[in-house]
C-alpha cells in the first residue's frame, strides 16, 4: 500500500501528514523524488532504472500487488498518477483505493502513526512507450489526428479564460475537455462504469479508438486514463509534458485560447 499524496507546499505537508496517520503498513510514495529532476517541467517520468530503484526501496517487486491512495479532499487526486506510472513501467498489478484516504477514515477503518520499514525488493522496470506521448508526437497529431486528445483541466483553463497556475492557458488544437472531477461522485468515489461511459459519449470520445490524455503537468490526465481503464480501455496514453511543456514549446497558432494573447 502506497500513499501518493502531494499538495502545494503552502497548503499542506503530505509527508508530515503521512507520519501522523496513514493506512497501517503503507509506505510514502514521494512524487517529488520519483521523477526526472533534470527536466524543466514538473513530475516528468524518471528513467527505468530510477523508477526501479525507487519502488524497489519501498519493498515493491514485480510480483507485488500495489494499492495507491492519497489524502486529497476530492477523494483521489495524485494516486492515479502513481497508478499510471507503475503501468507505464510495465507493472499491471496496481490498483487505486476507491474514495481515497478521506473515505477510508470516514468509514472507520484503522489508521496509524507507526512507520514500517519495508524490506527492499528487486523491481525490473520496462517503459511501455505506447502509454506515454512526447511533445513531437502531440505536434504531429494536430495534423494527422491519429488519436483523440482529452484534456482534464477545469473548463476555464481549457478555454483560456483563467490563468493556469501562473501560465496563460488554453488548449491543444482538437482537444476535448472533460474536467477530471467529472468522473468522481460527491463523496469522492469513482462514478459507475455506466456513468463514466456516458460522460465519454456526451463528449463524443470513442473508447474503441486511440486516446491520449493531457492536463497541466501530467497528473489529473491520469484520471482520464483510469476512468477509461474502468470501462475496459487499457491503452490510454498520457502526454507527460502536458500544458506546461506545450505552452513553452508549441508555436502560437497551436495554442487555442478565447483570450487574445500578449505578444
Amino acid at each position: 500500500v502506497l500513499d501518493a499524496s502531494w499538495y502545494p507546499p503552502k497548503e499542506r505537508n503530505a509527508r508530515q501528514e503521512f507520519k501522523e496517520r496513514h493506512i497501517p503498513g503503507a509506505s510514502f510514495f514521494d512524487i517529488e523524488e520519483c521523477r526526472d529532476k533534470s527536466s524543466p517541467y514538473d513530475f516528468m517520468l524518471p528513467s527505468e532504472s530510477q523508477f526501479a530503484d525507487y519502488v524497489g526501496g519501498l519493498g515493491v517487486s514485480n510480483d507485488t500487488h500495489v494499492v495507491v491512495y492519497d489524502g486529497d479532499e476530492v477523494g483521489t487526486f495524485y494516486a492515479p498518477r502513481a497508478w499510471w506510472m507503475f503501468r507505464a513501467f510495465g507493472h499491471k498489478e496496481v490498483s487505486v483505493l476507491n474514495g481515497g484516504f478521506k473515505n477510508w477514515v470516514k468509514e472507520g477503518h484503522p489508521v496509524t502513526a507507526e512507520v514500517t520499514q519495508p524490506t527492499p525488493a528487486v523491481f525490473k522496470a520496462r517503459l511501455n512507450r505506447a502509454l506515454v506521448k512526447t511533445f513531437d508526437e502531440m505536434v504531429q497529431n494536430v495534423s494527422s489526428l491519429k488519436f483523440q486528445v482529452v484534456d482534464s483541466r477545469p473548463e476555464g483553463r481549457f478555454r483560456g479564460t483563467e490563468l493556469d497556475q501562473g501560465l496563460e492557458s488554453g488548449h491543444i488544437p482538437g482537444a476535448v475537455n472533460i474536467p477530471f472531477h467529472s468522473f468522481l461522485s460527491e463523496t469522492g468515489h469513482e462514478k459507475s462504469i455506466e456513468e463514466i461511459q456516458e460522460i465519454f459519449r456526451e463528449k463524443k470520445v470513442d473508447l474503441s479508438k486511440p486516446l491520449t490524455a493531457t492536463c497541466r503537468k501530467g497528473v489529473t490526465a491520469c484520471q482520464i486514463a483510469l476512468a477509461a481503464f474502468l470501462c475496459g480501455k487499457r491503452d490510454v496514453a498520457v502526454y507527460d509534458g502536458s500544458w506546461s511543456e506545450w505552452f513553452h514549446r508549441a508555436p502560437p497558432h497551436y495554442k487555442v485560447s478565447e483570450v487574445k494573447r500578449s505578444k
